[in-house]
């Protein structure tokens, strides 16, 4: 769960971004552009980052502000899941990633199992719909939804990608060091327990 501080700095950004997506006048421009500045040197100085590299990260979000969408691929063998390990931290995860724009929610979660594993993937069923602010991950500067999909491999074969270093299967017993960012062992123990009943309904927060 984020930081008070962090989630401050989020909904800073959030309402100079929307400001700025419908402003009319230079006078607000100036005041919601003034907004975003604050808000990344808050980061900057709880974080210890550079605030112009904070404030270019942000200036780069356009639009209405909305959360970012991460899709998880959970694949089994047997009672073993589908695990990568990802080059960025040395963690363990379910494959899975950003959805691209273009990308429905089930080419989504296929693809990025498909490029971060080898394994082609069918997703069967949308087990959870998370806030990644309401679970024990680690701060992030940006709100996500995180989208859990129960698949079944229908090919393929164990390969890593410029993003992930191996791809093994694990029993619910014998999680290794999990990427904790991008999951945690609760939500692996839950879709479990999505693939041991499959007529349970989608959980989200």
């Amino acid at each position: 769960m984020d930081p008070q501080w962090l989630e401050w700095v989020k909904q800073l950004q959030a309402l100079a971004q929307t400001g700025l997506a419908f402003v009319n006048n230079e006078y607000d421009r100036e005041r919601y552009t003034t907004v975003m500045a604050i808000a990344a040197a808050m980061a900057a100085d709880r974080a210890g980052d550079d605030p112009a590299r904070l404030a270019g990260i942000f200036a780069a979000e356009g639009g209405y502000a909305t959360p970012k969408v991460d899709v998880r691929a959970a694949a089994f063998q047997g009672e073993r899941i589908l695990l990568v390990k990802e080059r960025a931290d040395g963690g363990w995860t379910l494959p899975g990633g950003w959805a691209d724009i273009g990308d429905g929610p089930r080419s989504a979660v296929e693809r990025e199992a498909r490029e971060e594993s080898g394994y082609e993937v069918r997703a069967m069923k949308l087990a959870a719909v998370y806030d990644r602010n309401r679970h024990e991950h680690t701060p992030h500067l940006y709100h996500i939804w995180k989208l859990f999909f129960v698949c079944e491999i229908i090919g393929g074969a164990p390969s890593a990608s410029i993003e992930t270093e191996a791809v093994e299967f694990f029993a619910l017993d014998a999680l290794p060091p999990l990427s904790i960012g991008r999951v945690t062992a609760l939500q692996i123990a839950h879709m479990f327990e999505h693939r041991q009943h499959p007529g349970w309904p989608t959980t989200f927060d």
